[in-house]
């Protein structure tokens, strides 16, 4: 829209003058100037030539106040410029004018996808798995996922999107790509912090088996060494004495890296020497059976003391008792 527009034009017409009217070849020059789109003022000069002898030839000039009806409307969607926030490209009455590709109801300078239809409470992105992550930030559009994970699902928990976890169905650390790490050798230390993944061990010595056993197992297994019984001077077992080699076997197993001395002991009955053979035959007769169930000979030493170490009194019987004994002692 120009303020000043020149015009030009070429007609024809019927003009009386006093009374004396003929018809008329027409040529005419104006210019206007509008105030606005609606109001303006013309300044016209007219050239009439007459066809007929009795009319002269003649110029008529005009100054006019025009008025214009409607308005402009350049991309034809029925809104005038004036009132058109987008007169250049057609658009909604609703929307001032401008457009709404997608049909959302929402127009497209405020809408985040304009060319696909969607919500409101996304900016008009679509949701197509209906998990509350708008599918142009969703990096799983069609498979309903959480909002921490980028819209993607998270089947074990573990914090971890299934695309990027390789054990989507079992929980398990970023640090080992959502996997549980394994207890290859199940003594309850990870392999990541097990010294001997393929060996159960012990917490206490980083996954390894212990070498030596504690003060404490030492102490149980002299509880049962004590109360292995002999047949009266002689180097064989009573039946009832079974179970205890059975379990002192279970501890020796527990450790095989660790070395040791089984002691045998005697009360003051009898001669010293029959006392001291006695002695290296049943501390001989206990390594035997350790030895026949699976217990290494190299780990294994046996020594007789006779009564020369007694830890009571032989004057009584419990004392005798008592004196009559196995003792296992770390070698």
């Amino acid at each position: 829209w120009t303020k000043l527009q020149p015009h030009l034009g070429v007609g024809g017409g019927y003009t009386w003058v006093d009374k004396i009217g003929a018809g008329t070849l027409n040529g005419s020059f104006g210019l206007s100037y509008w105030i606005n789109e609606n109001w303006g003022l013309v300044a016209q000069s007219t050239y009439k030539h007459s066809f007929e002898d009795y009319l002269q030839k003649h110029f008529e000039h005009s100054v006019s106040v025009a008025f214009n009806f409607g308005g402009k409307d350049t991309d034809g969607d029925g809104i005038y410029d004036k009132n058109d926030a987008c007169p250049e490209v057609a658009g909604l009455a609703e929307f001032n004018g401008c457009p709404d590709s997608d049909g959302d109801g929402i127009e497209d300078s405020k809408d985040t996808c304009p060319n696909q239809a969607g919500l409101a409470e996304f900016n008009g992105c679509p949701d197509s798995d209906g998990d509350g992550v708008p599918d142009n930030t969703d990096n799983c559009p069609n498979t309903p996922g959480l909002k921490s994970l980028a819209g993607c699902p998270d089947a074990d928990g573990d914090g971890i999107a299934d695309g990027n976890d390789n054990c989507p169905n079992e929980a398990g650390p970023a640090a080992n790509n959502g996997c549980p790490w394994p207890d290859s050798d199940g003594d309850g230390v990870l392999d990541k912090d097990d010294k001997c993944p393929n060996e159960a061990g012990t917490v206490a010595n980083n996954g390894c088996p212990e070498i030596n056993p504690t003060v404490e197992v030492m102490d149980t297994l002299n509880e049962y060494a004590r109360t292995i019984l002999f047949d009266t001077g002689k180097a064989s077992f009573k039946k009832e004495t079974d179970p205890v080699l059975k379990a002192m076997t279970a501890i020796f197993k527990e450790y095989p890296q660790a070395s040791f001395i089984i002691e045998g002991h005697t009360d003051s009955v009898g001669t010293e020497k029959s006392n001291q053979i006695l002695s290296e035959r049943r501390a001989n007769a206990v390594k035997d059976y350790l030895v026949a169930n699976g217990i290494s000979d190299d780990r294994l030493s046996a020594i007789g003391y006779g009564e020369a170490r007694p830890i009571d009194d032989n004057k009584t019987r419990a004392g005798r008792t008592n004196n009559r004994r196995v003792e296992v002692k770390l070698n």
